[in-house]
């Protein structure tokens, strides 16, 4: 990343600097960036078009990925966003998301640049939910950006600060159940945008709206200076209600991944009408009322007995159990190399009985659909993004057929 990057230096404090040995380093200790570069010096951002940041994302090949997001695109989307929350002088915005991850531009850029200030918790205020509760209490924060799965921790709380008036919810699928007590308390949007078309392209209103028969909430509409098609392998719109790829065009489309990616830079396209787009891979439907639902990716399914299968659709139906508080469903392979699906759950009641979900589950999906194996989990473990943390999911292993 550093030699694909051509990264000058690592901006970093003196306690870090063993950590980063071989790497070109500047120490900040009080000192002012540990720069000293005259203004003659000093490049200018004239040119909209400009590279902003590099952020990189390690997709579904695992190999990570460069986007390169320029000044223009940062500015569409602090002007999408002001056009939707209309923040300003007296909001503060809770800066809770680490800076590699596009939940940060938002936070910051989207905050200052319009106007708002930013509080930024300790690493002892993000120890759990009461004690980040009782940070955004203490400085009145009004807007908290974040993974739908840390709205479904203060979704239990027996209510939330009273400064709140903003909950957005990203880089996830939000359930209705992570936020049905939430709705009473403050403003709750769903949002949807891969990083490479700068944040957010699309916004929906869940205070206003309904949940789908899966338990999710749509993604909405496009945001303010972007459009949303929904294409068929052929590049054609989709009649409403057919599954398409969820593809974006407009002033949020990043100039695509840096260093050798060839073959992936391909999902960015010129269109006739001389927009920039970008197929996310991303599969959806247009519904009778305007917002786009959310599917999956087109390459999450598995083959189970022959048979494709959709994890995401197990694990939307998993949710919507009786005494599942949280669920997720992964799909793992066994010695032969045939694939089969352990679902970890989180229950509400102790007094959970698998015999009792698997029969649930049955009730809308054939055998093959309903999971091998069921472990019961605490909590689901989060990465320092706010996303699951498959690494420290136990991994339960089965034995081929000899």
């Amino acid at each position: 990343m550093m030699e694909e990057a051509k990264v000058d230096f690592i901006l970093t404090e003196r306690e870090y600097e063993d950590r980063l040995s071989g790497f070109p380093l500047r120490v900040t200790d009080c000192e002012i960036c540990g720069l000293e570069a005259s203004a003659g010096e000093r490049k200018t951002a004239e040119d909209p078009d400009r590279p902003a940041y590099v952020l990189y994302t390690s997709g579904t090949t695992g190999r990570p990925k460069g986007v390169c997001v320029t000044n223009r695109n940062v500015c569409h989307y602090v002007q999408a966003f002001d056009h939707e929350f209309h923040v300003g002088d007296g909001d503060i915005m809770l800066q809770y998301s680490v800076c590699s991850f596009d939940i940060f531009v938002e936070e910051v850029f989207a905050s200052l640049l319009n106007g708002a200030a930013i509080a930024i918790p300790t690493e002892e205020d993000k120890a759990d939910i009461r004690s980040l509760m009782r940070f955004v209490e203490r400085h009145h924060v009004t807007i908290i950006s974040g993974f739908p799965y840390l709205l479904a921790e203060m979704n239990h709380l027996p209510q939330i600060p009273a400064s709140l008036r903003l909950l957005i919810s990203g880089g996830d699928v939000l359930r209705g159940a992570y936020v049905d007590r939430l709705l009473g308390q403050a403003e709750v949007y769903n949002t949807y945008g891969p990083s490479e078309t700068t944040v957010c392209a699309s916004y929906y209103r869940c205070s206003a709206g309904a949940v789908l028969e899966d338990g999710t909430y749509p993604i909405g509409t496009p945001v303010k200076g972007s459009s949303i098609r929904i294409l068929d392998a052929d590049g054609n719109e989709v009649p409403a209600g057919e599954t398409g790829e969820i593809c974006i065009c407009g002033a949020g489309v990043s100039l695509g991944y840096i260093g050798d990616h060839e073959e992936e830079n391909r999902a960015f396209e010129q269109t006739p009408a001389g927009e920039r787009m970008y197929r996310s891979g991303d599969l959806g439907y247009l519904l009778p009322d305007g917002n786009i639902a959310f599917l999956h990716r087109k390459d999450t399914q598995i083959m189970i007995c022959g048979k494709r299968v959709e994890v995401s659709e197990v694990e939307s139906r998993l949710y919507q159990c009786r005494n599942v508080q949280q669920a997720i469903v992964r799909a793992f392979t066994d010695e032969d190399g045939l694939s089969y699906m352990t679902a970890y759950v989180v229950p509400d009641d102790a007094s959970i009985k698998i015999s009792v979900v698997k029969k649930e589950l049955s009730e809308n999906l054939t055998s093959f659909m309903i999971p091998e194996f069921f472990v019961k989990m605490p909590s689901i473990p989060l990465n320092t993004n706010g996303k699951p943390d498959m690494t420290r999911l136990p991994v339960v292993m089965k034995a081929g057929n000899f």
